[in-house]
């Protein structure tokens, strides 16, 4: 490799890490915090906002990009923001709460409205990063007569090394309380640290011109994907993206709940002791592991059985990921949890990879971009605000509404209902869904 090419590698490496560093610092414990703080109930509403404000602010800020500002200023200008603010949600919790029983407990003086605000707006600026980074990433290996396709997985790889990095940061120090980051209010002092760092490195990186005034413009509609809709005329597309937002029900349910549950375990003599139940995050660091290393088996995979079997795959994995949950405990029970991070990787990488390249080889390439927002839309947008809200209203029977479950902490009965909506959505996507090979076979044998 070129001494030029290592030296922007080397950089793209450093704004990757740094950008899902600052999302695993909080992403997988904030609902720990949030359910010892008495606010278990809004889990859900804190992991839906995050695919609520992913239905717009990407597209609104990738415009920005493109007409108005560079986008390395732009990444850098909302880094900054969001890591402000990330900073004055942690300042706000730290003013607000009271340690009791060795957890942090909100005192009456606590306004819900303005924490979940400044939360909201923290997010709104953050979860357009992702996209425009990879603009940032691209423009620069291109630059440097670099090869995106070749050249940028394995960089991003060290935005998953981010992640698990400050997963393992959280979950490893305590504050001066003795309570660990995972579970107060520290790991928002990590994120929005981490924020402001990126904010600063971001206009070191090189120049992303935007479109000249005589270059096609796109509407809104087009930047949100919008146009693509046309394809739900097709039954296929129609039953993919509908099952695509089913399925993206499931992408944060163990982001918003697994901390709490395993952490849980530690309120019950037998397991007060074990190490998964003092270091849940450590624990849940695996399914980021697992997630970089199924990336690797996808080629074989798709060779073997191609889309559809690799789509049904990756549902009936998020079958195990959540009955593993439901069956384990994190003492002798802790191989379940274990399993379970591991088919994680499947669950996650195999749907989202091969869901992309359906869409990229069964649409005209005048639309395709837009059939991937829509894609993105229809999973981490819809299914996961959708989802999200759905899996609070389970979590809240099971868990924290003993009136109207009759028991109070059934955590199990909450993992097992998730297990068996993704078992009922694999069987229906089986039998709804033709595989595509076999439709463009068909299709052939009838012009012939």
């Amino acid at each position: 490799m070129q001494k030029k090419n290592l030296g922007i590698t080397i950089r793209l490496i450093v704004m990757n890490f740094l950008q899902y560093a600052i999302w695993g610092a909080y992403l997988t414990s904030m609902g720990s915090f949030l359910g010892k703080a008495g606010l278990g109930p809004q889990i859900w509403l804190f992991f839906a906002t995050q695919g609520f404000v992913s239905i717009f602010m990407p597209a609104l800020m990738g415009i920005v990009a493109d007409k108005w500002i560079p986008a390395q200023k732009v990444l850098s200008l909302c880094q900054g923001i969001a890591g402000a603010l990330m900073l004055a949600l942690g300042y706000y919790a730290m003013s607000h709460v009271n340690l009791t029983d060795g957890a942090y407990v909100i005192n009456e003086n606590f306004s819900f409205g303005l924490f979940y605000t400044i939360y909201l707006l923290s997010v709104a600026f953050y979860m357009p990063t992702i996209a425009i980074s990879n603009s940032v990433a691209y423009n620069s290996l291109e630059i440097n007569g670099m090869d995106t396709v070749k050249d940028f997985p394995p960089i991003r790889v060290f935005g998953t090394i981010g992640f698990i990095c400050s997963m393992l940061l959280v979950n490893f120090i305590n504050d001066g309380n003795g309570i660990q980051f995972q579970h107060g209010y520290s790991q928002f002092f990590v994120s929005g640290i981490l924020g402001l760092v990126l904010c600063v490195y971001a206009l070191t990186m090189p120049n992303c011109p935007t479109k000249p005034k005589d270059a096609e413009n796109k509407s809104v509609a087009e930047a949100l994907g919008l146009t693509a809709f046309q394809l739900f005329r097709q039954k296929q597309f129609a039953i993919f993206f509908i099952f695509s937002m089913l399925l993206g029900a499931s992408l944060q349910i163990t982001n918003g709940y697994a901390n709490t549950f395993i952490s849980s375990f530690a309120s019950i003599p037998e397991y007060a002791n074990a190490w998964g139940a003092k270091n849940a995050n450590a624990l849940i660091s695996l399914s980021q592991v697992s997630e970089t290393l199924c990336i690797l088996l996808i080629p074989f995979f798709m060779k073997k059985f191609g889309i559809k079997k690799v789509m049904l795959i990756a549902m009936f994995a998020w079958v195990f990921r959540f009955g593993f949950f439901g069956l384990g405990n994190p003492g002798g029970g802790v191989w379940l949890f274990v399993l379970s991070c591991i088919v994680y990787g499947v669950a996650f990488d195999f749907f989202n990879i091969s869901g992309s390249l359906y869409v990229n080889e069964n649409t005209d390439k005048g639309i395709r971009s837009s059939a991937q927002g829509l894609f993105m839309l229809m999973t981490n947008g819809l299914g996961a605000s959708i989802g999200t809200w759905a899996a609070g209203k389970v979590v809240n029977y099971f868990v924290y509404n003993p009136q109207a479950a009759g028991q109070s902490g059934n955590w199990a009965g909450a993992w097992y209902t998730f297990a068996i909506y993704a078992l009922v959505v694999g069987i229906l996507f089986a039998i709804l869904f033709e595989d595509p090979e076999k439709a463009k076979k068909k299709a052939e044998a009838q012009k012939a």
